[in-house]
C-alpha cells in the first residue's frame, strides 16, 4: 500500500507518539477530536497529527486504524469501530489478554482485518526507542510493519496468530511493571521504619537493582490508573494457563491506592510514599 492514511484512535501520551512516527510513510495521520480533553489536543498538536471532528470521518478514510487506549475501554471502543463497519486493517495495540484480543479479531473480522500488536517499552520521544510486536495475517502484519520503517518504533513479527503479541506484551509486563510495584513496597517499609537510607545502601550493591532507583516509585505512582487495569489483564492470563494470579491481583490493589495521582509529573517520592500508606 502506497502511502496509507492511518489513523490513531485516543491519542494518550504511548498512541500520539507511536502515532506520529507513522508520518513518514503515510499521507495523514488523523484523530479525532470529539469529546477529548485540552491535554489530549496539545498533545495531538505537539505531534502534528491531523484533526478531524467525528470518528464517522476518522474511519471512512483511514486505511490503517490504531488502537492504543487504557485496556478497560478496548474494547467498547471496537464495538464502536465495528458499528461504523470500518473495512481496513485495525491494529489492536492495546495492553489486554490474548482472549480479549481475539475476540476483538471476531468482532471487526467481518468487515476488516485485525491484526494484534503490544507495544514494549516507552514512547518513542525523546531518544526511546520501543517495540511494536506484531502477529496476525501476513499481509496486513506487512502493512503494518513498513510503516515503522526507519523509526523510532522497532518492530517484531511473531507469526500469523492473533493473540501471540499480547501474550508477549503481558508477559514483560508481568515483570517490567510488577517488579516497580514491589519496589515501592520495599521501600515504603524501610521509610516506615527509618531505614530506607540503609535498604538504598544495600540495594546500591547490585546495579541491577530497581531498589537502587528508587525515583521510579513516583512514576510508577503516575501511570498507576494505566498499569493496575493492565496488571488485571495479566492476571486473568495467568488463570486462563492455569497459574496463579493472586500476586498479579495484589500488584493491581497496591496500583490502585495512587489513582488519584494521575500523569502527576510533580510528584515527589515522599508523596508517592504517603499515598501508598493510606487505604
Amino acid at each position: 500500500m502506497d502511502q496509507p492514511t492511518v489513523g490513531i484512535l485516543h491519542p494518550g501520551s504511548m498512541g500520539a507518539a507511536v502515532a506520529a512516527c507513522t508520518a513518514t510513510h503515510a499521507s495523514s495521520v488523523l484523530w479525532c477530536e470529539a469529546g477529548r480533553s485540552p491535554a489530549t489536543i496539545a498533545r495531538a498538536e505537539r505531534f502534528a497529527l491531523t484533526g478531524v471532528t467525528t470518528l464517522t470521518e476518522l474511519l471512512d478514510r483511514s486505511d490503517i486504524v490504531l488502537s492504543l487506549c487504557p485496556p478497560a475501554a478496548a474494547e467498547d471502543l471496537a464495538h464502536e469501530v465495528a458499528e461504523h463497519g470500518f473495512t481496513g486493517v485495525y491494529v489492536e495495540a492495546n495492553a489486554i489478554n490474548p482472549e480479549r484480543t481475539v475476540r476483538i479479531a471476531e468482532l471487526l473480522g467481518a468487515t476488516a482485518t485485525v491484526v494484534d500488536g503490544g507495544v514494549i517499552g516507552s514512547p518513542p520521544v525523546g531518544g526511546k526507542s520501543p517495540t511494536l510486536v506484531l502477529s496476525g495475517p501476513a499481509a496486513a502484519v506487512t502493512e503494518v510493519d513498513a510503516l515503522f520503517a526507519g523509526t523510532d518504533v522497532q518492530t517484531g513479527i511473531l507469526g500469523a496468530e492473533v493473540g501471540k503479541a499480547s501474550a508477549l506484551k503481558l508477559s514483560y509486563a508481568s515483570f517490567q511493571k510488577t517488579s516497580r510495584v514491589l519496589v515501592a513496597l520495599s521501600v515504603g517499609l524501610a521509610h516506615a521504619y527509618g531505614v530506607d537510607q540503609e535498604l538504598l545502601q544495600v540495594a546500591a550493591r547490585r546495579s541491577d537493582s530497581y531498589l537502587a532507583e528508587p525515583e521510579y516509585i513516583a512514576k510508577t505512582a503516575a501511570r498507576a490508573w494505566r498499569w493496575g487495569p493492565e496488571m488485571d489483564e495479566v492476571a486473568d492470563t495467568l488463570a486462563a494457563v492455569g497459574l496463579p494470579p493472586e500476586m498479579l491481583r495484589a500488584a493491581a490493589s497496591t496500583l490502585a491506592r495512587w489513582n488519584d495521582a494521575k500523569d502527576d509529573g510533580e510528584l515527589t517520592l515522599t508523596d508517592a510514599l504517603d499515598r501508598l500508606a493510606q487505604p
